[in-house]
C-alpha cells in the first residue's frame, strides 16, 4: 500500500531543500521557480489532507455545559389526575390511599358531580394536594364556583381556577344565549370565561389565584378571540381587544389522537411540543392556529414561553398499550411535559369510572381500587424524588449525553438538601435499546441509579466515576448526585 503522507513528506524535504538530494549548482529564475511548483504543491495536499482531521474532532467533541437545576419540588407539584374524590362510584377514603401511594399533588375538580367542598379540604388536609377548580362541563354559576373558591382558598387547598371543559362537546346557556356545542356562535363561551376571570381578580380573598383557559377553543366556530389569554389590539377578533380571558393556556394534548393513532417513538414528548410540529390537539391548534376554522392566535416564539397547563392526557388499555406501555407512557407524559414548559399536567384518570359508558381503563386504578402497573410505577418514580422543601439556591451541574439520541432526554432537578436528580429518560416505546453515557467532565463521589419499574432502592451504585453509562429503552433512569 502506498503511504502519500510519507510521498509528500519526502517531496516537501526534497524541493525546500535540494542540496541534501543532488550536487550544487546555480539555478536560472525559470528553473528555480519551477523547483519549488510541486513542493508548494505538495506542501498544500498535505495540509488539506491533515486539516479535516482537526476539523472532525471539533465536531465530535460536545462541551460539557453547565445546566440550572430545577427543584424536586416544583415538577412534583406538576403531577396531577383527574377525580371525582367521592363521588361518580369513589369514596374518600380510597381517594386519600390512592393520592398518598401515587404522589400526586393536585387534583382537577369542579362542582360538576356536586362534590362537596368539605370533601376536597378534607383530602387536602389528609395528603396535602390541591384543587384546580372549575365549571367543568356546562357549567354556568359563577358565584357557586367563587364561594366554593374561597372555602379552599381559605384552606390551603386552592390551586386555580378553570373555565369550562370541552365548551365544543358540552355547550353552555349563558345570559339566555346559547354557545359552544351545536350553536353557531361561541359568544356565550367567551362572555362567560371573561366573566369568570373579570369575578376572580376582583375578589380581595381570591383575586392572587391564576384562571386557567378554557379547553378545546381550537374549535371555535367564529372568532371570538378564546385563543388568546388577552385579545391583542388589532386582533380582528369578535369581542373587543383587551377582554382578558385567562393567566394560563389549558389544554387536553392527549398523546393519542385520531390523527395520530398508535404507539410511537418520542410519543409523549412530540406530544408537549408547543410547537406545529405536534402531532395531537395540543397548543399550537387551540392558540397558535386554531384546528376548526384556522383563526390566528399566537406565533411560535410566543407559544415557546405561553404559560401552559394540561388538564387531560392519557390512554387506555387494548392489545397494543398493556398495562405496562401504559404505565411508562404516564411517567414519560409528567417528565416531558414539565421539561418543556408545562407547569401542570393532569392525566385522566385517578380511577376508571363506573357511571358511564365507553373503554374505562385509563385510571391508574381499576374500578375495584386494585392499582395498575402504572400507579406502581408512579408511586416509586415519586418515592424516588420525594422531597417537599424548597433548596435555599438552585445550583448547577455540568453534564453531556454524547451523542444523544432523539428519544432520550433529560431533566435536571435538585432536592431542597442539596442533592442533585438528573433523569434521564428513552422513550423507544415501539422497540429497541440505546447505550447512553452521561458524562460529568470529573470525578464524582458518590452516583445512584434508580429504576422506578425495578422499585425505590438502587440499581447501581457508582464512586469516584466521572461517567455513567446506562442501558436506555423506554422509561427514566434516575441518578442521584
Amino acid at each position: 500500500m502506498v503511504d502519500y503522507g510519507v510521498i509528500l513528506f519526502v517531496q516537501v524535504i526534497y524541493t525546500r531543500f535540494p542540496y541534501a538530494f543532488r550536487k550544487t549548482r546555480i539555478l536560472t529564475q525559470r528553473e528555480d521557480m519551477l523547483r519549488h511548483i510541486p513542493g508548494q504543491f505538495g506542501f498544500l495536499i498535505l495540509i488539506c489532507s491533515i486539516f479535516p482531521m482537526f476539523q472532525s474532532s471539533r465536531v465530535i467533541a460536545q462541551p460539557i455545559k453547565a445546566e440550572k437545576a430545577q427543584s424536586d419540588a416544583d415538577f412534583l407539584s406538576s403531577i396531577g389526575v383527574n377525580s371525582a374524590v367521592s363521588r361518580r362510584g369513589e369514596t374518600l377514603p380510597n381517594t386519600i390511599k390512592c393520592v398518598k401511594y401515587l404522589g400526586v399533588r393536585w387534583i382537577r375538580s369542579g362542582y360538576e358531580s356536586d362534590i362537596p367542598v368539605s370533601d376536597l379540604i378534607a383530602l387536602h388536609r389528609a395528603t396535602g394536594c390541591k384543587f384546580s377548580y372549575g365549571l367543568l362541563s356546562g357549567g354556568i354559576d359563577l358565584n357557586r364556583l367563587l364561594a366554593g373558591g374561597r372555602e379552599l382558598a381559605q384552606a390551603g387547598a386552592l390551586l386555580a381556577f378553570e373555565g369550562n371543559n370541552e365548551p365544543n362537546n358540552w355547550g353552555v346557556t349563558y345570559d339566555g344565549e346559547q354557545g359552544g356545542g351545536k350553536a353557531d356562535t361561541w359568544i356565550p363561551v367567551a362572555k362567560l370565561q371573561r366573566d369568570l376571570y373579570k369575578a376572580v381578580k376582583n375578589d380581595p380573598i381570591l383575586k392572587s389565584y391564576p384562571v386557567w383557559s378554557i379547553t378545546e377553543n381550537g374549535a371555535e366556530k367564529d372568532n371570538v378571540g378564546l385563543q388568546f389569554l388577552a385579545i391583542p389590539p388589532g386582533a380582528g377578533c369578535v369581542m373587543p381587544d383587551g377582554i382578558k380571558y385567562a393567566d394560563f393556556a389549558n389544554c387536553h394534548n392527549y398523546f393519542t389522537h385520531p390523527s395520530w393513532p398508535g404507539l410511537h417513538d418520542n410519543q409523549t414528548w412530540i406530544s408537549a411540543d408547543p410547537t406545529s410540529a405536534c402531532r395531537v390537539d395540543g397548543l399550537y391548534g387551540n392558540y397558535g392556529v386554531t384546528w376548526a376554522k384556522h383563526f390566528k392566535g399566537y406565533d411560535t416564539a410566543q407559544l415557546m414561553t405561553l404559560p401552559r397547563v394540561t388538564t387531560e392526557t392519557g390512554i387506555t388499555l387494548d392489545t397494543t398499550i398493556t398495562e405496562s406501555i401504559q404505565g411508562l407512557l404516564y411517567m414519560s407524559v409528567y417528565l416531558a411535559q414539565f421539561k418543556r414548559g408545562w407547569s401542570h399536567t393532569a392525566i385522566y384518570l385517578l380511577r376508571d369510572r363506573t357511571d358511564e359508558a365507553g373503554n374505562q381503563t385509563f385510571g391508574f386504578y381499576k374500578p375495584d381500587y386494585t392499582p395498575r402497573l402504572a400507579a406502581i410505577y408512579l408511586h416509586n418514580l415519586t418515592t424516588i424524588l420525594a422531597d417537599n422543601g424548597t433548596p435555599s439556591k438552585l445550583g448547577s451541574l455540568r453534564y453531556s449525553i454524547p451523542n444523544e439520541p432523539d428519544t432520550v432526554h433529560d431533566l435536571f432537578l435538585q432536592k431542597s438538601d442539596g442533592r442533585y436528580d438528573l433523569v434521564v429518560w428513552d422513550e423507544r416505546f415501539t422497540g429497541g435499546e440505546d447505550d447512553v453515557k452521561v458524562d460529568f467532565g470529573k470525578r464524582v463521589g458518590l452516583i445512584k441509579v434508580y429504576d422506578p419499574t425495578v422499585g425505590t432502592t438502587p440499581v447501581q451504585t457508582v464512586h469516584g466515576a466521572s461517567s455513567v453509562s446506562l442501558k436506555m429503552s423506554d422509561h427514566p433512569l434516575v441518578l442521584e448526585l
